[in-house]
């Protein structure tokens, strides 16, 4: 979230009535970046609450996030407090029902702080559990949080072929509404079997609050606010910037040259300035090359930038990878990242279809490729499904309140 006064999360009503949690030997769905409004751990708070998960289970990333892009965490304990800690990422499917089954948890408790943009693994993690948990007949209890980009939706939705771990279900990229929104949604649309689905309200309102990583690669607001567009570079052969201390900011390959800051500035982005660099990433694609490329600068606060009507960071995306592929030499092979043979190429998992290739490939406009897209299902309305706790104000001397 972005630099500001910490707004109230499901877990600060939570810690202030605990009564409200249904079931006493919760599985804790969560990681590092869960904190009360008072930046206390969420697993603290929760305990000196009189709540003591029965085990926590760690998404991508691991517990900490300390794990890179596609790691978990594995099997561990919380130093803290001696819970175990499981790792649910990778788990899928009968594996996942198997994970909870043998945990001996009575129910889950998901705590997680989602940034609104549909191939950001988080939800899909929690997604998946809910799955589980419907086959295995445990209620899920979720706590909602702020989410920092819930705003406008923008982008297209997902065809059936390309439904993945980086976007299970038919949202919109940006999808501009909360983790207990998709939560509904999921239990509502996408779910086979009925689930005892809760959603405490997060009170507090959007991007405005102390800047919590949620993952290694997110370091900043300004990363937040570009990423669901400068992600979608991870669908091609160039540099997204990981292993920089700039991911999804700095943009580069070890064959480009000054002509893709020459394109970019003459492609008139709007609230941005586009910089020319050499880096060299300690990790991921090309490490310990030199990259050449771009830095992306915003030239406002993070907040006011994703908040212009006249500011799409799809179309940025867009512009970005059309600019790297007419500069794209025969000799680097591919453009596109490939993945196997038999699955869809990962651009098109990332965008919902083969749209965004196919356009690109093509030389079609932002707008033409948006048209062939597939159209979003909207999130629903948080009145739709799964009940809704009443969020009261947190006792003062509740753990990690505001003083």
């Amino acid at each position: 979230m972005f630099p500001g006064s910490q707004p109230l999360s499901g877990l600060d009503v939570l810690v202030a009535d605990p009564g409200l949690l249904g079931f006493r030997r919760p599985g804790l769905l969560t990681n590092h970046a869960a904190v009360t409004a008072g930046l206390a751990r969420g697993v603290d708070a929760l305990v000196a609450a009189g709540i003591t998960p029965h085990c926590l289970i760690a998404p991508e990333h691991g517990y900490w996030g300390s794990e890179q892009a596609g790691e978990g965490g594995g099997e561990t304990r919380d130093a803290r407090t001696g819970i175990p800690v499981l790792s649910s990422y990778g788990v899928h499917g009968a594996a996942l029902v198997q994970l909870l089954a043998d945990s001996g948890i009575d129910g889950l408790l998901v705590d997680l702080q989602d940034i609104g943009c549909r191939f950001f693994t988080y939800p899909w993690s929690m997604v998946d559990a809910m799955a589980a948990c419907a086959e295995l007949d445990l209620p899920v209890h979720v706590l909602d949080r702020p989410a920092p980009l819930a705003m406008r939706p923008l982008g297209p939705g997902t065809d059936e072929r390309c439904a993945s771990f980086v976007g299970r279900m038919d949202i919109p990229l940006r999808h501009g509404g909360r983790l207990g929104d998709i939560a509904r949604h999921a239990a509502a649309h996408h779910l086979e079997r009925s689930l005892d689905l809760t959603v405490t309200a997060a009170p507090g309102a959007d991007g405005s609050a102390p800047w919590v990583p949620p993952s290694p690669n997110m370091p900043t607001p300004t990363t937040l606010a570009l990423y669901p567009g400068t992600g979608l570079v991870e669908g091609c052969t160039w540099s997204e910037g990981r292993g920089t201390t700039l991911p999804f900011e700095v943009l580069g390959a070890p064959w480009a040259d000054h002509r893709l800051a020459d394109a970019l500035r003459g492609a008139g982005m709007p609230g941005l300035e586009v910089r020319e660099l050499e880096v060299r990433a300690t990790h991921g694609v090309f490490a310990d090359e030199a990259v050449h490329g771009v830095q992306l600068h915003l030239l406002e606060d993070p907040r006011d930038f994703v908040a212009r009507e006249d500011v799409d960071p799809l179309r940025i995306g867009h512009t970005v990878l059309a600019a790297m592929h007419a500069l794209h030499p025969a000799s680097a092979g591919d453009f596109w990242r490939r993945n196997t043979a038999s699955s869809p190429l990962f651009i098109d998992l990332l965008w919902g279809s083969g749209a965004l290739r196919e356009g690109i490939d093509d030389g079609a406009s932002y707008e033409e490729i948006l048209a062939a897209s597939p159209a979003p299902h909207p999130l629903l309305d948080p009145s739709a499904t799964g009940a809704d706790q009443d969020a009261p104000a947190p006792r003062s001397d509740a753990p990690g309140s505001p003083a």
